[in-house]
C-alpha cells in the first residue's frame, strides 16, 4: 500500500477519530474504506448515467403498464441481482 499524508481541519479530524473508534478500526482504515465506498458509488453513478434512456412512447400516447416495463427489463438485462 502507498502511504500518503493528509491535512484535516480539527473538526473533520475529530469526526474521523470518533467514527473510527465507533467502528473499532484505525483512522487510516476508516478513511481507506470511506474513500473506497465513494469510488464505488461514483463508478455506479457513471454506469447508471451512461445507460440509454428508455423510450416510453410518443407524446400523447398512454404510458406503458408497470408489468410491461418490468418484462422489458428482464428481456434486456436478465433478473435483478442483489
Amino acid at each position: 500500500m502507498t502511504r500518503i499524508t493528509i491535512s484535516l481541519n480539527p473538526e473533520i479530524a475529530a469526526w474521523v477519530g470518533s467514527e473510527a473508534a465507533e467502528q473499532k478500526v484505525a483512522a487510516s482504515r476508516f478513511l481507506r474504506e470511506l474513500l473506497q465506498q465513494r469510488r464505488e458509488y461514483l463508478h455506479a453513478m457513471e454506469r447508471y448515467f451512461s445507460l440509454k434512456p428508455l423510450h416510453l412512447g410518443e407524446p400523447g400516447e398512454p404510458l406503458p403498464k408497470r408489468a410491461d416495463l418490468y418484462e422489458d427489463r428482464l428481456r434486456r438485462y436478465g433478473p435483478k441481482r442483489d
